[in-house]
């Protein structure tokens, strides 16, 4: 399947500046940094009717009359996997560490997510900037907001995707497609037949437009970290056994 860039990309735009917009600064709002998400994988070829669908209920995030962003992110763990393991292993009260660029924005940001025992994701962040303090700063950031210090940690991969950003009257919802995955070695993997739905809730709330929509075309909830996925797809040696079934889903789309 050619990816969405060669295959819809201008009608998709077309169709994206038929919604109302809203500036980052609105979105203030909908922040959303301690909140319930809930992620849906569905075909690229079932993008554009899904997006029309949603256009009455939703507004697009615009910056300089942008509507399609590119967002690239580098993950950080421990040599031995501890965060992914943790994953995998179904824990509860676990982490991500990642450094995320809006390439639209120029921001960089140093991110903390975790994941508590009540399944709500809490994220914590600050602005990556030029100083000769950053690295300090980011150290005490991470060991403050997280049980690991930034020097037991290491790159283990990068990403990139588009995003477009929906915001409804109490949640949003990130649409990211194009999505590819490079390892340290410079292996890199490809997976433009996957679109991955994230509705990110104050509570959660099945009766949401965008669900029932959803729900329309069959498509469920499924758990989908990107960075298990992508480190699973790039590092043959780590426990996968609960992404077998991501996996399934994926071989599946490509039909």
């Amino acid at each position: 399947m050619e990816s969405i860039n060669n295959n819809i990309s201008h009608t998709l735009k077309e169709t994206l500046y038929r919604y109302k917009a809203i500036s980052l600064d609105e979105m203030n709002h909908v922040s959303l940094m301690n909140r319930i998400d809930t992620k849906f994988i569905l075909p690229s070829d079932l993008l554009l009717d899904v997006i029309n669908e949603l256009i009455p209920d939703y507004r697009i995030l615009e910056i300089e009359s942008e509507r399609l962003f590119q967002y690239k992110t580098k993950y950080y763990d421990t040599k031995d996997f501890d965060m992914y393991e943790a994953h995998q292993n179904g824990k509860l009260n676990r982490f991500k560490v990642r450094k995320r660029e809006y390439v639209a924005s120029k921001k960089h940001f140093l991110e903390v997510k975790f994941k508590n025992n009540k399944r709500r994701t809490i994220k914590k962040r600050i602005e990556r900037i030029e100083s000769p303090d950053q690295s300090n700063f980011e150290s005490s950031f991470v060991e403050q907001n997280s049980p690991f210090k930034m020097n037991d940690l290491e790159l283990k991969l990068s990403n990139h995707f588009n995003r477009i950003t929906l915001v409804g009257t109490k949640e949003r919802l990130t649409i990211d497609f194009n999505l590819g995955f490079k390892g340290i070695d410079g292996k890199e993997i490809l997976y433009p037949e996957a679109v991955i739905i994230e509705f990110k809730q104050e509570k959660f709330n099945i009766t949401s437009r965008g669900m029932q929509i959803l729900k329309k075309y069959k498509v469920r909830p499924e758990s989908c970290s990107k960075y298990c996925l992508g480190a699973a797809s790039l590092n043959g040696h780590i426990k996968a056994n609960r992404l077998k079934q991501k996996f399934g889903l994926l071989s599946k789309l490509k039909k």
